[in-house]
């Protein structure tokens, strides 16, 4: 069989109407396959105002709000319809790919087995560990237990990282498990993008060392330890500004948390490249990630990165050579942690330049079709060991 041959479904639980990495990733990979001659029908929820076109045939699926406070952006896909069902009879595909184990995740793995229709399901995020972010920890195990079960009713798995591999494996997730990297767009993401002029613009001097955060404001990306971060240096006395670049529910505590903090609300393409290049280090504190686009973008732009030594970062950033792991931990030793490590780069300009350098060296080698070659040689790997067995 040749990727042309291929007729993929592919079901996302967020596929374009709020912008995020995991669906980003997930429409370059759909761009590749068209362009491979593959057919390609994607189903997830529909909106009247979504932040961004879709890439490919996409078919709504039964949604909902999401019942949690505070995330009402997000829908809580509802399986699938009479509708969805004659829409995938008509399609035929001969490969399922499920994206999130939600409940429509679960009747898309549900229909394919029952008509011995091989299934690839991509691992976007840590879903087990947010639970915590919303005072429920104890829920994780059970939370775990849940995926376990989804992922082992599937033929494979793709992570994005080696890192995240070996987590997973070691949950006894599923043993057939390969690498979907991340790729960055290197016309968007270069220290080029820096502007002197937009630092001014935004109150920062020309000699002051910007801490950027990038991402999505929720609690989950560890807003919370990047805050008691900053606090710590303001108790040393470190010279230092904080750049936040992103939206989200808790913007107004995350503001309150950083009184001073230069907040520049959502950025996208030649913008964003434009934001984080104007920075001077990267910190990621967030555990939920299994990749880190925001890490690899920052990288890109000659950032050095502080991040924690967790699933998605401990793959991309070289301990010493490109910036800084600080192992995670429910403690004060955490932040304090990457206060001692960002205090480094703030006062030692030699370093911080040299390991910026350094990671946009290291950025250079994530070419975006070289990685989705990656699933769609998975796809047909799994399509002719099917095949085979038959």
């Amino acid at each position: 069989m040749e990727a042309k041959d291929l007729r993929i479904a592919l079901f996302s639980g967020n596929y374009n109407y709020t912008r995020d990495g995991c669906n980003q990733a997930l429409n370059r990979l759909a761009d590749y396959i068209l362009r491979q001659g593959a057919a390609l029908r994607v189903y997830a929820p529909v909106v009247d105002n979504p932040d961004f076109p879709p890439t490919g045939d996409l078919v709504d699926v039964p949604n909902m709000r999401m019942p949690v406070k505070n995330r009402g952006e997000y829908r809580l896909t509802l399986g699938l319809g009479k509708e969805q069902r004659r829409d995938l009879e008509a399609f035929q595909p001969n490969l399922v790919h499920v994206s999130a184990p939600d409940p429509t995740g679960h009747a898309a793995v549900k229909w394919a087995r029952e008509r011995d229709i091989p299934i690839l399901a991509s691992v976007h995020t840590r879903f087990e560990t947010y639970p915590r972010y919303y005072g429920l920890s104890f829920l994780e195990p059970a939370v775990e237990s849940l995926l376990r079960r989804f992922y082992h009713r599937t033929d494979a798995l793709v992570a994005p990282s080696q890192s995240q591999i070996d987590e997973l494996k070691a949950q006894g997730m599923h043993e057939d498990i390969s690498i979907w990297s991340r790729g960055v767009d290197r016309e968007v993401f270069d220290p080029s993008k820096r502007d002197m002029e937009w630092r001014r613009a935004n109150g920062l001097a020309d000699d002051d060392v910007a801490i950027v955060f990038l991402g999505r404001l929720v609690m989950e990306k560890g807003l919370d330890v990047f805050s008691d971060t900053i606090v710590e240096l303001r108790k040393r006395q470190v010279p230092h500004k904080v750049l936040v670049i992103g939206d989200g529910p808790a913007r107004e505590w995350f503001e309150k948390a950083l009184p001073g903090g230069t907040f520049v609300g959502f950025q996208t393409g030649k913008d964003l490249g434009r934001a984080l290049a104007s920075g001077d280090i990267f910190f990621n504190p967030s555990i939920t990630e299994t990749f880190g686009n925001v890490t690899l973008e920052a990288m890109a732009c000659g950032l050095p990165v502080v991040a924690a030594g967790a699933t998605g970062a401990a793959s991309l950033v070289h301990d010493g050579e490109t910036g800084k792991l600080v192992p995670p931990s429910k403690t004060d030793a955490f932040s304090k942690g990457c206060a001692e490590a960002l205090a480094r780069y703030c006062t030692d300009d030699d370093l911080r330049l040299a390991h910026g350098a350094a990671g946009e060296k290291a950025a250079r080698a994530y070419s975006w079709d070289a990685i989705n070659q990656a699933v769609v040689d998975t796809y047909l790997r799994l399509h002719d060991q099917r095949a085979a067995a038959e």
